[in-house]
């Protein structure tokens, strides 16, 4: 299913990096057991933030881009570079992955396509996987499954949605994104990221962000420079920080090396 050019392989040293920057020492061959294994470790190393579009970097859509962010420079991203990224790390240990696009709730109301990117692995069953989505699932979800699915962080529900093979998922009730099950290469997501990265209507240009899972099943975000520490039963508290305060949170919390705070883009 997947359009992607012929696919190369991430160098060993590279594969073995990668598995370091997220603490798997022996991954083992492509299961439903290894792919959770996987998806729980990427989550707990790897931070979901913006910061790039605050720091003036660009964002790059090439897999060795993407790798060597989260790999070499010990950073985050947002959902493109981390799906993206992690569909490379799966590829080379032997999982068939294809990219799907999403359109991400605001309310009841789903936004643009190519809004989201998430992966599909196919296994002896297709699987959804998503490590881009800040708060969402812990572990892998069964594709055509349409019952409740429980997981860690909730209760997930995949339905379908009109005629043309588009699923709604939801986690606890609340829908989440519309996905379009057909397949995409990493470039047709391009036009959308350049719209998230630039445009004074998204988001990410708005406000820095960046989150991470706690060892206790929580979340740690610096949102700016409020430190927002979320606990597993939703308790939350908030601190604000001193400039100096927030870059020291980001090596803390982080392990984000900056020698200055992101700001907001200049519109």
């Amino acid at each position: 299913m997947d359009h992607e050019k012929a696919y190369e392989g991430l160098a060993p040293a590279v594969r073995a990096a990668y598995l370091e920057r997220i603490g798997v020492t022996e991954p083992g061959p492509p299961t439903a057991e290894g792919l959770a294994l996987l998806q729980r470790a990427h989550l707990r190393a790897v931070p979901f933030e913006n910061l790039s579009i605050h720091l003036g970097e660009p964002v790059v859509l090439e897999p060795a881009a993407l790798v060597a962010k989260l790999v070499d420079r010990r950073r985050g991203g947002f959902c493109y570079e981390l799906n993206g990224a992690f569909a490379e790390l799966l590829r080379t240990l032997g999982y068939r992955v294809s990219l799907l696009a999403a359109r991400v709730f605001d309310g009841e109301r789903p936004g643009p396509p190519f809004d989201h990117l998430a992966l599909r692995v196919d296994l002896d069953e297709p699987w959804l996987v998503d490590v881009g989505f800040g708060r969402f699932s812990l572990l892998p979800l069964r594709l055509d499954e349409r019952g409740a699915q429980p997981d860690p962080h909730g209760t997930v529900v995949i339905s379908p949605y009109g005629d043309h093979g588009e699923l709604d998922v939801r986690l606890d009730g609340v829908p989440q994104y519309r996905l379009d099950q057909r397949p995409y290469r990493l470039a047709d997501f391009g036009p959308t990221c350049w719209w998230q990265t630039t445009s004074p209507q998204s988001h990410f240009t708005r406000s820095a962000t960046c989150s991470l899972l706690a060892p206790d099943g929580g979340r740690t975000t610096l949102s700016g420079t409020r430190l927002i520490r979320t606990a597993p039963d939703g308790g939350r508290t908030e601190e604000q920080l001193t400039d100096a305060g927030a870059l020291s949170a980001y090596r803390e919390h982080f392990g984000i090396v900056l020698d200055r705070l992101p700001t907001p883009p200049s519109a």
